[in-house]
């Protein structure tokens, strides 16, 4: 298959259901090799999509792709699967680090070990991920690192505070995309010189998922999915000495590249 990607290999994480799996899709469409991982192996009742439905999908559509079933709030299971990945289509050249697991509730009665979860999934699990990555992307002098961000980790403007931001229960959401948003500028200038990019992407509105609508997210005013999946792309093909260490607001990024109107 030929494309923006050929020849290039690609580790999508969350990519049973719902962005990854669309992201996953994408890549694999324009020619990577790509790996999907998450818990969900085989179709399960509870759940909507499994990884044996994305690997089939893509098939379906000319694209080559493996799955590795792991949860990534587990450091050995992180190893294990990047094992895994190099050894049967080598080290990614693209790594989508978009798994999360996401609880709104107000910040006095938040549960310290969902919070804890809530970091080791949106920023720890994301920064070993790219420890793993980086030997291989820095002795190839190429790698792309892309980072599934929010607009909630923007700071919410006020005093005084509106509405959403007084109830909405977004608190540690948002610190650990902020906290994510930083670790993306981090490792972009820290990893300029060895030409890797590392990007973070964030829907300019909530898209329509199977885990948004879990959290009664998405009802309305959705953004499409091929926004994102088009921001993505963009940002893990582009050039490392100019497209790195952006917080790209999908909209908006694609205005700015001439891509949306």
């Amino acid at each position: 298959m030929t494309g923006r990607c050929a020849g290039l290999t690609a580790l999508v994480t969350g990519s049973s259901r719902g962005l990854g799996k669309a992201i996953a899709q994408r890549l694999a469409g324009e020619g990577a090799t790509v790996a999907v991982t998450g818990r969900t192996m085989e179709p399960d009742l509870k759940y909507q999509g499994s990884l044996q439905e994305t690997l089939a999908e893509i098939a379906a559509a000319g694209g080559s792709a493996i799955a590795v079933q792991a949860d990534l709030s587990k450091t050995e299971d992180r190893e294990r699967l990047f094992a895994e990945v190099v050894h049967c289509i080598g080290a990614p050249d693209i790594l989508v680090n978009n798994a999360a697991v996401t609880f709104l509730r107000p910040l006095d009665e938040f549960p310290e070990r969902r919070v804890r979860l809530m970091m080791e999934m949106h920023v720890l699990a994301p920064l070993h991920l790219t420890q793993l990555a980086i030997p291989a992307m820095r002795e190839r002098r190429r790698g792309w690192v892309l980072n599934v961000t929010s607009v909630g980790g923007d700071l919410p403007s006020g005093p005084p505070f509106d509405e959403f931001d007084r109830s909405a229960g977004f608190g540690i959401y948002g610190t650990v995309k902020a906290a994510l948003n930083r670790l993306t500028r981090s490792l972009a200038a820290e990893l300029y010189e060895d030409g890797i990019a590392v990007n973070a992407a964030a829907p300019s509105k909530p898209v329509a998922t199977p885990g948004a609508g879990s959290l009664d997210l998405a009802k309305t005013d959705t953004e499409d999915i091929g926004l994102i999946t088009q921001t993505v792309l963009e940002l893990c093909t582009g050039d490392a000495s100019t497209m790195t260490g952006r917080i790209a607001h999908t909209q908006s990024f694609l205005r700015e590249i001439g891509w949306l109107s």
